[in-house]
C-alpha cells in the first residue's frame, strides 16, 4: 500500500509539472491517473476525505478532457 501511495504522489507531481509548462493533454492524462491512484489508495485505506477530493478532481479532469471535443461532437 505504501508503494501505491508513493506512485500516486509521483504521478500527481508529474501532472502538476506538465500543467505548469502547458503540456496539454499529457498533463490531464497524468492528473487523471494520479487521481485514480489516490482514489484507489484512499478507498483501500478507508480515507473518506481523500477519496472524496480525488473523486471530484477526477470528474473535473475528465470534464477538462471532454470540453474541447464538444464543438466537434455537436
Amino acid at each position: 500500500m505504501k508503494i501505491l501511495e508513493w506512485v500516486a504522489t509521483l504521478v500527481t507531481i508529474i501532472g502538476a509539472f506538465l500543467t505548469a509548462f502547458d503540456y496539454h493533454p499529457f498533463n490531464l492524462i497524468f492528473l487523471n491517473l494520479g487521481s485514480v491512484l489516490w482514489l484507489t489508495w484512499a478507498i483501500l485505506d478507508h480515507k473518506l476525505s481523500i477519496a472524496l477530493v480525488n473523486g471530484v478532481m477526477l470528474l473535473i479532469y475528465i470534464a477538462g478532457m471532454i470540453r474541447p471535443l464538444l464543438p466537434t461532437l455537436l
